[in-house]
């Protein structure tokens, strides 16, 4: 027997044990500035490092939480599509991708619709989540873009957009690309009865969800240094054979010329939407009870 056991009391033997219910993950890495962050300080951020400001990746539920009102909403079911009709395999089965793609997310897809309130006004959100497969567009996600619309269309509701996509998935091939006439026409819908269709482009959007829905809003906001492009940096250096510039394809850049409406910060993003929405619907916001809407008189003091 261990020499511990035999002679140390066991109140002092505590202090020679090894600690095994410590989590590994209290820290998290900026990767902008390497800078160590707490994670419950992270995720008070909403994933915005304190340091310099960078803009990690936020999870869908993260996402959901921050968006509505009192974090109150109803996530919208989605009509199933056949799980793998090209019967794909690289390195491994796609059903064997998406099981593990499902189990590190806890979604059924890249895509997760919901609908709740946002500073009073009923919307409709659909939110891409890069953990799942990248963000990738397949059937699936091409489903449930299509049904926020067509809820969106049923409550007379703004429909709100998060993309965040490395573009069409490969495992679907033909039927992946299907996706991006679909929802386009979806959009188009949205269009004839007048209702705002609002884009939030966050890193990275890219391929063909940037060639099809994310493009395609009344408004187009973006996260700070999101990486925005149909095709990647290095693919077109090679076919121009031409240097771009340090800042190519980020959302600042984009913005300079003309592809974006604004750049939000996440922490402003709500009231930006809330805002933003507000006069798409010529819905002002109403005052306090008890405050008067007349302007103050001339000489009057504050």
């Amino acid at each position: 027997m261990n020499w511990i056991n035999n002679v140390v009391r066991p109140k002092i033997q505590r202090v020679f044990k090894k600690k095994t219910d410590v989590p590994d993950n209290l820290w998290r890495k900026c990767p902008a500035c390497n800078e160590m962050i707490f994670h419950r300080d992270l995720d008070a951020a909403l994933n915005v490092c304190p340091h310099c400001g960078n803009h990690m990746k936020l999870s869908t539920a993260m996402r959901l939480t921050s968006l509505f009102d009192e974090g109150q909403f109803q996530t919208v079911a989605v009509q199933g599509v056949p799980l793998d009709p090209l019967k794909f395999r690289d390195q491994k089965k796609y059903p064997d991708r998406l099981k593990e793609a499902r189990a590190k997310t806890g979604r059924e897809d890249s895509v997760t619709v919901a609908h709740g309130p946002l500073d009073g006004i009923e919307i409709v959100t659909a939110i891409q989540d890069f953990a799942f497969m990248g963000g990738s567009l397949g059937m699936a996600a091409g489903e449930a873009i299509i049904k926020g619309a067509e809820v969106a269309l049923e409550k007379n509701a703004p429909y709100v957009l998060f993309a965040a996509s490395g573009g069409a998935r490969m495992q679907e091939g033909i039927m992946s690309l299907m996706q991006m006439p679909r929802t386009t026409v979806a959009v188009q819908m949205l269009r004839d009865a007048g209702l705002p269709y609002i884009v939030v482009l966050t890193d990275p959007t890219s391929g063909g969800v940037l060639a099809s829905y994310a493009m395609l809003g009344d408004i187009h906001i973006a996260e700070p240094g999101a990486l925005i492009g149909f095709s990647g940096r290095r693919v077109i250096e090679q076919t121009i054979r031409e240097k771009l510039p340090e800042d190519f394809q980020l959302a600042e850049f984009q913005f300079d010329h003309g592809m974006l409406d604004m750049i939000v910060h996440r922490h402003q993003l709500k009231e930006t939407l809330a805002r933003t929405i507000r006069i798409l619907t010529h819905r002002p916001k109403l005052a306090p009870i008890g405050a008067s809407n007349l302007p103050a008189r001339a000489g009057a003091k504050a």
